[in-house]
């Protein structure tokens, strides 16, 4: 079953105060690209991240997110002897001026120094399974996106090919027409020559061989986006030789469509894994 490259995964984790999400985001390139998102701290993890990526993705332009939306409330502390040295302060400078108030809550709180907030910190030797869970499951969801429009990618792909036989056997039984038309008009020796420079049945074999392994491809398990495009070159190739060996209304009609056909096919291998 092919797979397109373009999807989209999230999951959420916890532990235990800590909550956060990962998402996955993926569009089509010609090799796997990974673009990383993570909050400060968090870098070391790019390559056990890469990895869990690598096994279950192989073409494509990837961005991972991972954002942590709670974790543990920070540590508030009040420095006591800065709070002292002010309130002392405080006395000396009103007996000294004569001076009526006292510092209020509120204000003193906002001196410098007087309290201090510490971060909790986010271990990620604590964190890491849980962010491996989550990883696994959006990759899981990305997956499953992949798949589907890789399922109707392919539906319309095979319609496609079976387009394409239908013009080759109308290419093959016109080239029949012609010959028959032309012998019974030429010599021996001239028809021998046209049928020589008309015969394009190797071409067909070959365009045949190439839609039916097209076809054969789009069942395969493993990625064959390469390939793919690679066949489609090649079908482009035949048709075009057909179309400028055969002069013919009948024919150059086929080969129109044939190319619209191949077009459409090489377009939906630039997006498939």
């Amino acid at each position: 079953m092919i797979k397109s490259m373009t999807g989209f995964g999230a999951a959420e984790f916890t532990c235990g105060a800590t909550k956060g999400n990962v998402e996955i985001k993926s569009v089509n390139h010609r090799y796997l690209d990974i673009a990383y998102f993570l909050p400060p701290g968090f870098f070391s993890l790019e390559e056990k991240i890469r990895q869990s990526l690598q096994k279950n993705i192989q073409r494509g332009r990837v961005t991972l997110c991972i954002k942590i939306s709670q974790k543990e409330a920070a540590s508030i502390t009040f420095n006591k002897k800065v709070i002292n040295t002010y309130l002392k302060n405080e006395r000396v400078i009103k007996k000294e001026y004569k001076l009526s108030g006292d510092l209020s809550l509120t204000e003193l709180i906002r001196l410098p120094g007087v309290v201090d907030v510490k971060e909790s910190e986010l271990k990620l030797t604590v964190l890491w399974p849980a962010i491996q869970r989550g990883l696994k499951k959006a990759i899981v969801s990305l997956s499953a996106m992949r798949k589907r429009e890789g399922v109707s990618t392919a539906r319309d792909a095979r319609k496609q090919t079976s387009s394409m036989l239908l013009e080759i056997k109308k290419i093959r039984l016109r080239e029949k027409d012609i010959l028959s038309v032309k012998k019974k008009k030429m010599t021996t020796e001239e028809f021998q020559a046209f049928q020589k420079s008309l015969d394009v049945n190797e071409e067909l074999s070959r365009l045949s061989h190439h839609v039916a392994e097209y076809k054969r491809l789009l069942s395969a398990q493993v990625a064959v986006g390469k390939k793919l495009d690679f066949i489609g070159q090649e079908m482009q190739r035949e048709a075009n030789t057909i179309g400028s060996k055969m002069q013919d209304k009948v024919v150059s009609t086929a080969v129109v469509v044939l190319k619209s056909k191949i077009e459409k096919l090489r377009e939906q291998a630039q997006n498939i894994e």
